[in-house]
């Protein structure tokens, strides 16, 4: 374990060379929505395969760099780009950019992500903001021995998204005039989309969107003592007695349909967020 932190030390310091202000927030961009590294000003742009230590997006619609500049007042680091369950990498390997932004000095992180909405009440090209979560990935990225440098063995998840940042998000989308809904999003391990029954079975648990992202680095991010909030797009409906074919194309496309709300919506958030 001591060979991680290692890693998380080389990591931050490779991507420190290559800044000249200090981040004070990190964004995690979902599928499609890394479009909104373009709204970052001055730019340095550094793809995750010359960081060391950093696993490589392998997913259409992950670009695979970060993006480090001043968005709405704030200095940034975004991930345009993240790592996933699927794709083979241990749930240690998903979640080490979070320790990295820790370690760079990041105390708030605002991740994002396309889902399946679940409530009948959402439509595709909804925007969700994160209310809580439901870990069904069937592992956990603290899993094994704890590095208490990191973090404690046994971190409190009772605000894994803090009350006051889903405040300011929920304040700006209103004043944009753009609905929000707001809801509890499952995470499953994928790669395959879910049956007709799993979607009955995680609706019934009080879930309201299905994704394959997010929730590790949540818990990563809590862990290391980091303040989280969570947007999600809805890019397709998932009513288990109703469901259709779904691709990923699909997916893609409709959370770049979303595009304009998206961006206006984190670029009003992060504006008043506290770094």
């Amino acid at each position: 374990m001591e060979n991680m932190l290692s890693k998380i030390n080389e990591a931050a310091a490779y991507i420190r060379s290559r800044l000249q202000a200090q981040p004070q927030i990190g964004l995690i961009l979902g599928s499609g929505l890394g479009v909104m590294a373009d709204e970052v000003a001055d730019p340095v742009v550094i793809p995750y395969g010359d960081i060391p230590h950093f696993p490589v997006s392998t997913v259409e619609g992950h670009s695979g760099e970060l993006v480090v500049g001043r968005l709405e007042g704030k200095t940034v680091l975004v991930m345009k780009g993240r790592f996933h369950y699927y794709e083979g990498y241990s749930m240690k390997e998903v979640v080490f950019p979070v320790y990295v932004m820790k370690k760079l000095g990041i105390g708030t992180l605002l991740v994002t992500n396309a889902a399946g909405g679940m409530n009948r009440s959402f439509a595709a090209g909804d925007l969700m903001l994160i209310r809580d979560h439901i870990n069904n990935t069937g592992s956990n990225p603290l899993m094994g021995a704890n590095l208490p440098e990191l973090g404690p063995r046994f971190p409190d998840m009772s605000q894994a998204y803090d009350r006051e940042l889903r405040s300011i998000v929920a304040a700006r989308a209103e004043e944009l005039g753009i609905k929000l809904q707001q809801g509890v999003y499952v995470s499953i391990s994928g790669p395959t989309y879910c049956t007709p029954a799993e979607l009955t079975m995680m609706a019934g648990w009080g879930a309201d969107a299905v994704g394959m992202s997010t929730v590790p680095e949540v818990i990563a991010a809590n862990y290391a003592g980091m303040r989280v909030v969570g947007i999600t797009c809805i890019t397709d409906m998932a009513i288990g007695d109703e469901l259709e074919p779904l691709t990923h194309e699909q997916v893609v496309r409709v959370a770049e349909e979303a595009r304009p709300k998206f961006i206006a919506l984190v670029k009003a958030s992060v504006r008043t967020m506290p770094a």
